[in-house]
């Protein structure tokens, strides 16, 4: 379930709105005006079917076509402003899109009403379908490529199964939590409070079950090894997936890996039973990575993939896989992804959808040490953009993190995230945005720094962020 298909529905009456208040009074309303005496009560105590349905429990076929028309003339100036949101609503479609998924709000009401309903409670939602009921929502779903359909009715599970999409049922409108589950519902919470949580151990689980059968087509696989959270997860899952004497774990060696990053790749691969190979790349032969433009990544990752198929080949291991999951994918901006892609090279947790969060937190789950491990993008992405790459100065910038690092530990200073980039003759320092002040007050953090050849260091007031160096780009060339 990649990133960009991934879809979730959502019922509107009794689902994300508790509309009761406002639908009574328009059936008030139409009592009224029809002279036709509509229990309101025992109206809005069965909300989920058509309106058609409703009408014509109280008139004749004949009147059905007008009384609709009646409600609907009163339903904006009497319903809208009554409705309350249900427990989690916002938050349910929130935690959607901090996954990176789209939410569809596919209801029986009428869609020029519905959208009212979204538009006054500022839920933000990608499409709101309306006037469609039971297995018609389900040819709705379909067609949208829903993942997930979350409604309060037994007609809501029936669309969710019509779709082949997972039926999420909340007891929150007429029908019991028992019923909906005796009708197909695959998990029935209370309400839309636990869904987020729900959401979370879904996608994981799915996604882990994705990944596992992604990795064991392949057959055997090299792993494109930096040591790093991502890599060391996809590692881990590929020899769950194909047992380890069919995975093998590659790291590249040369100027741009920090020396204190190989030892513990080591250790990793042999914790899982994995031969681990450490092979010399040469990018800086590459006048494109040396040169610094924006596209410096595509040439070092053209030569990390290059150097690693032979390898592969002569091993016997039929893909070459990279840790790159699914918000890198969304970064807009990584030239090494389009050169890994051009050469062969798989990217199993993107394909997944496998967010870094969820890397992270499936690390957890299993109990691998990388789950927390901090961001340690290659030496070369400390160096600004323009400036040449030569041993020189990814030795300094080394030096100067080194340095740094035994400073802040031995004051006490309890860092995670940490880098000194090269600006030219200036370093300038990235730390968590909770220490800027403190490490800037810091002499012994400055000295440090500064002992490693750079003329002037400074702190960066923003604080450390992944991609800093992307900042200084233009804009056609960085979203390109």
């Amino acid at each position: 379930m990649a990133p960009d298909t991934f879809v979730v529905g959502f019922d509107l009456d009794m689902t994300l709105i508790d509309s009761r208040p406002g639908i009574a009074a328009v059936w008030d309303a139409v009592s009224a005006r029809t002279g036709v005496a509509v229990d309101s009560a025992l109206a809005v105590s069965r909300l989920g079917p058509p309106l058609e349905y409703e009408a014509g429990l109280w008139f004749p076929p004949e009147q059905v076509p007008d009384v609709v028309a009646l409600y609907r003339s009163l339903y904006a100036e009497t319903a809208i402003g009554a409705a309350s949101l249900m427990p989690g609503a916002a938050e349910a479609i929130a935690a959607v899109r901090r996954h990176g998924g789209r939410v569809l709000v596919v209801t029986a009401k009428n869609t020029d009403h519905a959208k009212l309903h979204v538009e006054h409670h500022g839920l933000e939602v990608d499409e709101v379908i309306g006037s469609v009921w039971a297995e018609q929502k389900g040819e709705v779903l379909l067609a949208h490529g829903a993942a997930i359909y979350a409604g309060d009715h037994l007609g809501d599970v029936r669309g969710a199964r019509a779709a082949g999409a997972f039926a999420l049922g909340v007891a929150t409108g007429p029908v019991p939590a028992e019923d909906l589950r005796a009708a197909g519902a695959d998990v029935v919470l209370a309400d839309l409070a636990d869904f987020p949580y729900w959401l979370d151990d879904h996608l994981i689980e799915q996604r882990l079950a994705d990944l596992d059968t992604q990795l064991a087509g392949l057959g055997s696989v090299m792993v494109a090894f930096s040591g790093g959270a991502d890599s060391a997860f996809l590692l881990a899952a590929a020899v769950r997936a194909l047992g380890p004497e069919k995975v093998a774990a590659a790291t590249a060696v040369s100027p741009s890996l920090p020396d204190a990053e190989l030892d513990p790749a080591r250790e990793f691969a042999q914790s899982l039973g994995v031969e681990h190979h450490t092979p010399h790349t040469d990018e800086m032969a590459r006048e494109g990575y040396r040169a610094n433009a924006g596209d410096r990544c595509y040439f070092c990752k053209a030569e990390l993939v290059e150097v690693l198929g032979p390898l592969a080949e002569r091993l016997g291991f039929t893909h070459i896989a990279t840790g790159t999951n699914a918000d890198d994918a969304r970064a807009g901006f990584r030239p090494g992804i389009r050169a890994a892609a051009e050469r062969g090279a798989v990217t199993p947790l993107r394909d997944a959808g496998f967010t870094k969060e969820q890397v992270r937190e499936a690390s957890r789950r299993w109990g691998l040490p990388t789950w927390d491990k901090p961001a340690a993008a290659c030496l070369s992405s400390r160096i600004a953009y323009g400036l040449a790459i030569t041993p020189a100065r990814l030795a300094r910038v080394e030096q100067a993190e080194v340095a740094l690092r035994a400073v802040l530990t031995e004051s006490g200073t309890p860092y995670r995230n940490l880098r000194v980039r090269d600006v030219g003759d200036t370093a300038r320092i990235e730390v968590d945005a909770e220490l800027v002040d403190q490490v800037a007050g810091m002499d012994e953090a400055i000295e440090a720094v500064l002992a490693a050849g750079f003329e002037v260091a400074e702190v960066d007031p923003k604080g450390f962020r992944s991609g800093a160096m992307n900042e200084l780009l233009p804009d056609p060339v960085r979203y390109r």
